[in-house]
């Protein structure tokens, strides 16, 4: 009878060990070493989307506003805490601590995937990126190994932008949305990084639908509904392999066209993400 109650303790034991692995194996966490195109890119709708669609997903945005990858490096060598670490739960509660170091960030969850990005105004320049972005790339993979690496592509300017950066593409946006494609699919050829998460080719598809070339708020930021739900949009398709045409979910602001060119956008993106694809709506 002991024996019994021995073998019967023991297999609820390796059940309960068991359900709990599987449990935490269904919880993807995304960590992105960015600035506040990582902040448009993340913070806001892509948790909505994954709970939509019964995803459990921890998302963190190491933030510095206007970083570029060798600040992020000078940043990991010196071990500064420089950060500001932006973390969203399993409930979907952000909470910001100031004052972190990206050894801190890189340790505190066994992230699944984590994201490398450029500075805007440098974010077409693929020379400049490659002068910092193999330093970043050995920091990040001596500290956490697990993790699969992944490059945001950002956007390019609104046509119409003030800011200084654009310079270096004669103020153009198509210039700098061919340099920035130019760069990113050099990086996605390197096979350092799983995939590129093509945000900028998404909102250059989104600007040839009827709202046209409004995706930003200041001519560089995304705008908050619609501009930032397009890039939520191609990272939950990047990060889930589900088309986000099927997931019914949108943020309260945003409306059904709105939404609906967003998925498109970020869906054909996905497909094609070194080259414009129209969204006729």
């Amino acid at each position: 009878m002991k024996k019994i109650i021995l073998l019967f303790t023991i297999i609820v034991v390796l059940f309960t060990t068991t359900t709990a692995q599987q449990t935490n194996t269904n919880i993807l966490k995304v960590l992105a070493i960015g600035n506040s195109f990582s902040e448009d890119g993340i913070e806001n709708y892509l948790y909505d989307l994954a709970k939509a669609a019964n995803k459990q997903i921890i998302i963190g945005n190491m933030y510095i506003g206007g970083a570029p990858v060798k600040r992020h490096v000078d940043n990991a060598q010196s071990n500064k805490k420089a950060y500001a670490y932006r973390k969203i739960n399993l409930e979907g509660q952000k909470k910001n601590t100031k004052g972190v170091s990206l050894e801190e960030a890189l340790k505190d969850e066994d992230w699944d995937f984590i994201s490398l990005q450029q500075a805007s105004p440098l974010s077409g320049q693929y020379d400049v990126i490659m002068q910092s972005l193999p330093q970043l790339v050995e920091y990040v993979k001596k500290l956490a190994p697990q993790a699969k690496l992944v490059y945001h592509q950002t956007w390019a300017y609104q046509q119409d932008s003030k800011h200084k950066g654009f310079a270096n593409y004669d103020k153009s946006q198509t210039k700098m949305y061919n340099g920035i494609v130019d760069a990113t699919k050099k990086i996605d050829k390197s096979k350092v990084f799983t995939f590129v998460v093509p945000a900028g080719t998404a909102i250059q598809n989104a600007r040839t639908s009827s709202v046209g070339d409004t995706y930003t708020r200041d001519g560089y930021h995304l705008e908050l509904n619609y501009g930032r739900f397009t890039a939520a949009c191609t990272w939950y398709e990047k990060l889930f392999g589900l088309d986000v045409r099927k997931n019914p979910w949108k943020p309260e602001k945003v409306t059904d066209v709105q939404a609906k060119i967003a998925k498109e956008a970020a869906h054909k993106a996905v497909k094609k993400p070194f080259k414009v694809s129209k969204v006729k709506l």
